[in-house]
């Protein structure tokens, strides 16, 4: 039945490809429109919106609303322009991956939780943004919230600056085309030859910082995940009261078990992209998996 079924909608959408439902809900269907206009642009205002679908600006402002409220899209700023958030991202890679890189990551942030008693996240880049995607809150009556849906300047973040410093030059160019950042808190990078120097010092080390540069009276640190390419595709942060990890000497004590944790997840997608498997690959290093290898790539 299953099979027939298929079979007659495959032949039905072959002989007519643009027919429209009859059940078709119009809610639904902007929705999804939209959508696919933020992907593909990037950034989208509500009267572009509005221009594009067809509705009244008031009826666009409402769908990205919704939007945002379920984490498909992120709004630099009231009033401002909305662009492609972290729930559409996870399901890019979702979608290309075979399976959701947070499935793969959760077990190894709940026992690095348990172990460290720390807030720890699963952070991926959007853009020059960092979008966190899964997080699991620390245990300790003073601890940093979960960060699920947090979208930050990436340059802000620890987990933002390992995918940073990961980019090409050119790459970087593209994500800040005027070289202007954006400051949280008064400890904010806040000049390019700045952010290039503790870029440098990141790949040095393979490991980021952040010493209350995304919110006041909390720090992080950082490291990315790579895929089988060694393309950087998402990163894990370990947050906590700043009074915890005041200092680059606090945060080097976490590096062992931050690293460790990395190398686990990375094992565990090696594993899922081995010969016979696939093979996420990348139009442009750094951004979300555009394609899919089957069998053994040689790398």
């Amino acid at each position: 039945m299953l099979a027939r079924s298929a079979r007659y909608a495959s032949q039905y959408y072959e002989t007519v490809p643009d027919a429209v439902p009859s059940y078709l809900l119009g809610s639904v269907d902007n929705c999804l429109r939209l959508l696919v206009l933020v992907v593909e642009r990037g950034r989208v205002r509500v009267a572009e919106a509005a221009e594009d679908l067809g509705v009244v600006p008031s009826t666009a402002h409402r769908l990205l609303a919704t939007l945002r409220h379920n984490g498909f899209v992120v709004q630099d700023h009231r009033g401002g322009a909305y662009s492609p958030g972290p729930k559409l991202t996870e399901l890019g890679l979702a979608a290309l991956g075979g399976m959701s890189i947070t499935a793969a990551a959760r077990p190894v942030l709940e026992r690095l939780r348990e172990q460290l008693e720390e807030t720890v996240s699963l952070v991926v880049l959007n853009g020059a943004r960092a979008c966190f995607l899964d997080s699991v809150e620390g245990t300790r009556s003073v601890r940093v919230s979960s960060r699920t849906g947090l979208v930050l300047p990436a340059h802000c973040a620890s987990a933002g600056k390992a995918l940073l410093a990961a980019l090409s030059s050119e790459d970087l160019a593209r994500r800040y085309p005027d070289r202007q950042l954006d400051n949280r808190t008064d400890r904010s990078i806040s000049s390019w030859e700045q952010l290039e120097q503790e870029l440098e010092e990141v790949r040095r080390s393979g490991w980021a910082t952040n010493f209350e540069e995304g919110d006041t009276g909390i720090s992080a640190i950082g490291a990315c995940i790579h895929d089988t390419g060694g393309i950087a595709i998402a990163a894990l942060a370990i947050a906590a009261p700043s009074f915890r990890i005041s200092g680059r000497a606090e945060a080097e004590r976490l590096v062992p078990v931050l690293m460790g944790a990395v190398a686990e997840v990375e094992q565990y997608l090696h594993k899922t992209s081995g010969p016979g498997a696939c093979k996420l690959v990348y139009d442009e290093p750094g951004f979300v998996p555009t394609q899919l290898v089957y069998g053994d790539t040689g790398s």
